[in-house]
């Protein structure tokens, strides 16, 4: 190994320690998992030892009594010391700063800027390792598991206050991003929306004061996160009995077309906003620019599959107004399943039967046929208030959403009718990771989580983070990161 002087001392010790273990398995006949492990924790100790042999190379960032900056002379003050924490461990230097004068705010801070520092303590790469935890699974887990990895251990409000430092510049970077290649878009672009709901923690003052629940008052609120998915599709033709076949029989379906350059966005309703600004609305605008920018020419056939949510549509006609609306047909069919056992037991042939022939009324276009049956049903069954109740909401359901019910023509057309991109997003963004036991979300962490995780299964990750450091760089030192 080779050296320059005493200051590599520690880093050759570190590296004799690499030698004796190799050896030391050898005559051992250790297993090669010990070896490997035995390997990686003195790797980790070289590599904190050559990252100090670094940072004291560059010094402390002198520049001498005065600096000017600016137009400006700035004061040599006293030296602060500086805490360090990479993925190797906590390191401590310290560096020469300046001001107008000693008890003013720092101007200056010369080894800072030539280094690239963060504005926190801790390195790019140890928040870019953590948050990549944490966007997975819990923030205790995610401890736990960096802890394990390289025995660095990050106090978990730490974990939560840097998810959401991360998360600040996540709507700046998804305005910049590009628009998909229109060599590699397919016919239709398509939009499905879907809400779910985030566990919220209970008010502080309520915290602090040990306020009691009221009578029927449930132990958690919950508040609406708004997912939205976008992507194109090449058309898809099929039959009233394909659909049945799929839904009721759990036949194979066709293969169908993949979706192409699929985005996701998820958006709380913030405090602050305005009512008109809702997370269905911000959703609504996101989709409204990605449209612009695969479709500039507004050619090409666009579907917004929801379910019967009014908010939704109202948002729908603001924001894509050309969009066919669709009515997810998952949602019917659980409708029909709640109005197949007002009459039916649940499980029996009788029942699927009864969605059967439904269904299949209004894939074929008979949407008022199937309403006027139900209406007579209820007239002529002699159902107790609880059954008349479950059949009046699915009626009200059918005739709220007719409009958006026309799968005869869907069908033909080849569009979509299932938002099951959507409402696998809402698992996948939401429930997945922001429902986990015992869980409880401010709003701004909820809101900080959902577009990390959104980044996170876009597969933006490594993008985000750069854009992340450039934007932060510039905002500390007035330039990018090396």
């Amino acid at each position: 190994m080779m050296t320059d002087g005493a200051e590599f001392h520690k880093a050759e010790g570190v590296f004799a320690e690499l030698q004796a273990v190799l050896g030391q398995a050898g005559q051992e006949n250790w297993r090669i998992d010990q070896l490997e492990r035995g390997l990686l924790a003195l790797l980790l100790k070289l590599g904190f030892e050559l990252l100090e042999i670094f940072i004291a190379r560059v010094g402390d960032g002198d520049q001498g009594p005065t600096l000017e900056r600016e137009g400006s002379t700035l004061q040599r003050l006293e030296k602060r010391s500086r805490r360090y924490v990479s993925v190797f461990g906590e390191h401590r230097f310290a560096q020469q700063v300046y001001a107008e004068r000693e008890g003013q705010k720092i101007e200056e801070q010369p080894l800072a800027r030539q280094l690239g520092l963060p504005a926190g303590e801790h390195s790019y790469v140890l928040v870019d390792w953590l948050e990549r935890l944490c966007v997975k699974e819990s923030f205790a887990e995610a401890h736990s598991s960096l802890a394990s990895l390289l025995g660095v251990r990050i106090p978990l409000a730490t974990a939560e206050r840097l998810n959401l430092h991360l998360a600040q510049e996540a709507e700046q970077f998804r305005l910049g991003q590009p628009a998909p290649a229109p060599e590699s878009e397919a016919e239709l672009v398509v939009y499905a929306n879907d809400c779910k709901g985030v566990p919220m923690r209970r008010p502080l003052a309520e915290r602090v004061r040990g306020q009691r629940r009221g009578k029927g008052e449930k132990a958690n609120q919950k508040k609406m996160a708004c997912v939205g998915a976008a992507y194109s599709v090449a058309r898809f033709v099929r039959s009233a009995e394909d659909i049945l076949g799929e839904v009721l029989d759990k036949e194979q379906a066709a293969p169908r077309p993949e979706p192409q350059n699929k985005r996701l966005w998820a958006e709380m309703t913030l405090a602050s906003e305005d009512e008109a600004l809702t997370g269905k609305t911000r959703v609504f605008i996101q989709q409204a620019l990605d449209l612009a920018a695969r479709d500039p020419e507004k050619q090409k056939p666009v579907v917004c599959l929801t379910d019967g949510e009014k908010a939704l549509r109202r948002e729908q006609q603001a924001w894509l107004p050309r969009a066919i609306g669709v009515l997810d047909i998952w949602h019917v069919t659980e409708y029909l399943w709640k109005a197949a056992y007002c009459f039916h037991a649940e499980g029996s042939a009788q029942a699927r039967e009864f969605v059967r022939e439904r269904l299949r009324g209004l894939l074929t276009g008979k949407v008022g046929y199937v309403i006027g049956h139900l209406r007579r049903l209820r007239s002529t069954a002699g159902l107790k208030a609880g059954p008349r109740k479950t059949l009046d909401s699915a009626i009200t359901y059918f005739e709220n959403n007719r409009q958006y019910m026309q799968y005869d023509k869907y069908l033909a057309a080849g569009y979509p009718i299932g938002s099951g991109v959507a409402e696998g997003a809402c698992r996948h963004v939401v429930k997945d990771r922001m429902e986990q036991s015992g869980m409880r979300w401010s709003l701004a962490g909820a809101q900080a989580m959902l577009h990390l995780r959104a980044i996170h299964l876009n597969g933006d990750w490594d993008a985000y983070l750069e854009h992340h450091i450039e934007h932060e760089q510039a905002e500390l030192y007035g330039q990018t990161a090396a």
